[in-house]
């Protein structure tokens, strides 16, 4: 697998002198922390990334799987690898608001993400859910979107914790091909 990130051990400090400690360099998460991409109104003519990604072919995108109301996507900034999120295409904000067609694809492609998940990469568990509005920790509380999060026993250690930083060791393109290669087809 490919590491997304850099590890320097030995790095100096301000001053130039060697301090002892590793440094893992995670640039991407910048865009992340500065609020890039994120909508800067409620509405879909507002930047919804969630809006436009359905624009983008399924590689440029990182779609997974297109349904008819709903689609599979990576998510940019993710917990784990292989963390991804079932979307549906309409700019809808509460659950509530959601068609029974949307609902039922957007639970067929949780079932689906985590049928290939397992055969990928061996998932042991999951976190599925959706943050319901800002208040509730939505990044983008605009356009409903279902965290699919694969879990493995030991994943989570003191880096999360103590250096907020998160440990992925493939490149989100290299991920998509291999969740593609193990995703069931659509019954």
């Amino acid at each position: 697998m490919l590491i997304d990130m850099t590890t320097e051990p030995q790095q100096q400090d301000g001053a130039g002198v060697p301090d002892g400690f590793g440094r893992l360099w995670t640039p991407h998460r910048m865009a992340y922390i500065k609020g890039e991409n994120k909508p800067t109104g409620p509405e879909p003519t507002d930047g919804c990334p969630f809006c436009a990604i359905p624009a983008m072919s399924d590689e440029d995108g990182l779609i997974l799987r297109r349904a008819g109301h709903a689609y599979a996507v990576l998510n940019l900034y993710p917990y784990n690898g292989g963390h991804l999120m079932a979307v549906p295409y309409r700019h809808v904000a509460d659950y509530t608001e959601l068609t029974p067609e949307e609902t039922a694809d957007v639970a067929e492609l949780t079932k689906q993400a985590m049928t290939a998940l397992r055969a990928a990469s061996g998932a042991q568990g999951f976190n599925i859910g959706l943050n319901q509005g800002a208040i509730a920790g939505a990044g983008i509380a605009a356009h409903l979107h279902q965290h699919v999060v694969p879990r493995w026993g030991g994943d989570t250690n003191f880096m999360p914790i103590i250096g907020q930083t998160r440990i992925l060791p493939q490149i989100l393109a290299d991920t998509r091909k291999v969740l593609l290669d193990a995703w069931p087809d659509a019954s």
